[in-house]
């Protein structure tokens, strides 16, 4: 029986790199992969998926307009759908995922991050958390050794930003994973002048 699975984590955890290597598993075993991502993730080109460890994959594009229940039907048939950096898709388009497991008995696997650099929730995110019949944390660590949680934004100097736009595309030049007591230590730092 076909499930809605979100992986989600914090920033460097691995993610996409886990999101291309289920794709490989599927296509080893002769399956066909829809693999998706929003448009709105520029990074690495429009339309591929990079991990940090260098695996790559073009994907399909899919704009906050566009439906991907229809566009998954003019595609054409396949065994998955995989979708990397599913946060940034809008609640819209993840309950047309959920309708692809339930109508056409098709898992999708979705990954992405739960929440934003100030610890709330994206939309997609906030509906996969909803509706995913299966939750699964991918872990990262801070720097202190414990559990990260937070995606902390940085300024050019290598400040903690607490303000601003909730999409702001970036990798490990911009972001970097926290757990949430260094978060906000460091947070009562820059306040304090230190």
């Amino acid at each position: 029986m076909a499930k809605l699975y979100f992986k989600y984590g914090a920033m460097g955890s691995s993610k996409s790199a886990q999101a291309l290597i289920t794709k490989f598993n599927y296509e080893e075993r002769n399956m066909s992969v829809w693999l998706i991502k929003p448009s709105v993730d520029t990074r690495d080109g429009a339309d591929v998926i990079r991990s940090r460890i260098g695996l790559e994959a073009r994907a399909r594009i899919i704009t906050p307009e566009e439906s991907i229940a229809e566009a998954y039907r003019a595609a054409g048939r396949h065994d998955v759908i995989i979708a990397d950096e599913a946060q940034f898709f809008t609640p819209e388009q993840i309950d047309e995922l959920r309708e692809l497991v339930d109508e056409e008995d098709l898992p999708v696997l979705c990954f992405g991050l739960r929440t934003d650099f100030q610890t709330h929730f994206f939309p997609g995110a906030r509906r996969l958390m909803e509706l995913a019949d299966s939750l699964t944390e991918i872990k990262t660590v801070c720097d202190c050794g414990r559990k990260a949680t937070v995606n902390a934004r940085l300024d050019s100097a290598g400040r903690i930003v607490t303000e601003g736009s909730q999409v702001l595309l970036g990798g490990n030049d911009r972001y970097v994973a926290m757990c949430h007591r260094c978060w906000m230590r460091r947070i009562r730092e820059q306040e304090m002048g230190l």
